[in-house]
C-alpha cells in the first residue's frame, strides 16, 4: 500500500471513531470567547503600524494611521534628497573656489546659479526639515499605539442606559438655597 494512500485511510478512520465516540450534547458544550487584552493592542501597535486596530476590530482605522505615517516618510525622503543636493553642490562649489573645479559640472541645474553662502542655508534648512520629519513620523508612531491603547482599554466600556450621569438645578426653600444635583446611576447586576 502507498503511504499517502495509508495515511487518509488512517486519518479518515481515525475521525470516523470521533464521531462515533462523542457523547457530548447540546447542552454540555461550552463556547468560550477569547478575552480582549489591551495590552496586546498596544504591543501590536507598537511593533507594526494599525497591528493594534486591527486587534480592536477598528479596520477603518488602518488606512488612516497610514495616511498620517506617509505624511512624515514623503517629507523625509523629499528634504533628503534636496540635502543630499545642496550639500553636494556647497562641497563643489566650495572645492571650486579652493582651485578643484572637477565636480561642478555635476551640480544639479536648479543649484547651479547659487552662491555658496546661499547653498549652505539650503542645506542647512534641509537638513533641519529632513531632522524634524523624523521626529513628525515618531510622533505619529506614538499616537498610533496611543490611539490602540485605549481604544482597547475602552473596548468592553458599559455604553448601555443602565450608566448614566445627570445634573439637575435644584432650589431648597427653607434654606433659600439653589444649587446642581449630581446623579450618577450605574449597572445594577442584581435586578433581573
Amino acid at each position: 500500500m502507498k503511504p499517502a494512500l495509508f495515511i487518509f485511510l488512517f486519518i479518515a478512520m481515525q475521525s470516523i471513531a470521533f464521531s462515533q465516540d462523542s457523547t457530548l450534547s447540546k447542552k454540555d458544550t461550552v463556547i468560550s470567547m477569547p478575552r480582549h487584552i489591551p495590552s496586546r493592542a498596544t504591543k501590536r501597535s507598537a511593533m507594526i503600524p494599525g497591528w493594534g486596530q486591527a486587534y480592536n476590530k477598528q479596520y477603518w482605522k488602518i488606512p488612516l494611521v497610514y495616511g498620517v505615517l506617509a505624511i512624515p516618510a514623503a517629507t523625509y525622503q523629499y528634504n533628503s534628497d534636496l540635502y543630499k543636493k545642496a550639500k553636494f553642490a556647497y562641497e563643489a562649489k566650495f572645492k571650486a573656489a579652493n582651485g578643484d573645479e572637477s565636480d561642478l559640472a555635476k551640480i544639479d541645474p536648479t543649484l547651479k546659479n547659487l552662491s555658496l553662502g546661499s547653498l549652505q542655508s539650503y542645506r542647512n534648512v534641509f537638513r533641519k526639515d529632513r531632522d524634524y520629519s523624523i521626529m513628525w513620523f515618531i510622533l505619529a508612531w506614538g499616537i498610533n499605539v496611543v490611539d490602540a491603547t485605549v481604544s482597547g482599554q475602552l473596548k468592553e466600556f458599559d455604553i448601555s442606559n443602565n450608566l448614566s450621569f445627570k445634573v439637575q438645578p435644584t432650589y431648597q426653600p427653607q434654606f433659600r438655597q439653589a444649587g446642581l444635583t449630581f446623579q450618577l446611576h450605574l449597572k445594577n447586576n442584581n435586578a433581573k
